[in-house]
């Protein structure tokens, strides 16, 4: 199951994070934000440990979605220490999803060495 983040915890969970993260920004009415849900929740456990992934509800707090740029949901943010490497707008697919996962890691792992 994906985390919620909140605006509590957005810059520990997110910006802070040793490890790469996923934010779906989405709202409760938003009929595209509904059906990516099961896909996030599957990579969120597919990539448990490795990849942070979690929903932002726009709704909560519209100052981190207008900081973030966010106009169109769903938006997905792809955030390595604390910036943003990559962004989708819209729906994808879950195999197009897991890629762009699998790629955060294997930079990730280029770093590293």
């Amino acid at each position: 199951m994906a985390i919620r983040f909140s605006t509590d915890d957005f810059d520990r969970e997110v910006l802070e994070s040793e490890i790469p993260v996923l934010v779906d920004f989405y709202a409760d009415w938003c009929g595209p934000c509904k059906a990516m849900a099961p896909v996030i929740d599957k990579l969120s456990a597919e990539f448990e440990g490795k990849v942070k992934v979690g929903k932002f509800n726009v709704e909560d707090d519209l100052e981190i979605a207008r900081e973030y740029g966010v106009s169109s949901i769903p938006n997905l943010k792809f955030f390595k220490n604390g910036e943003v490497v990559d962004t989708v707008i819209g729906r994808i697919t879950e195999e197009e999803l897991r890629e762009k996962l699998a790629g955060l890691l294997i930079a990730e792992e280029r770093k590293k060495r």
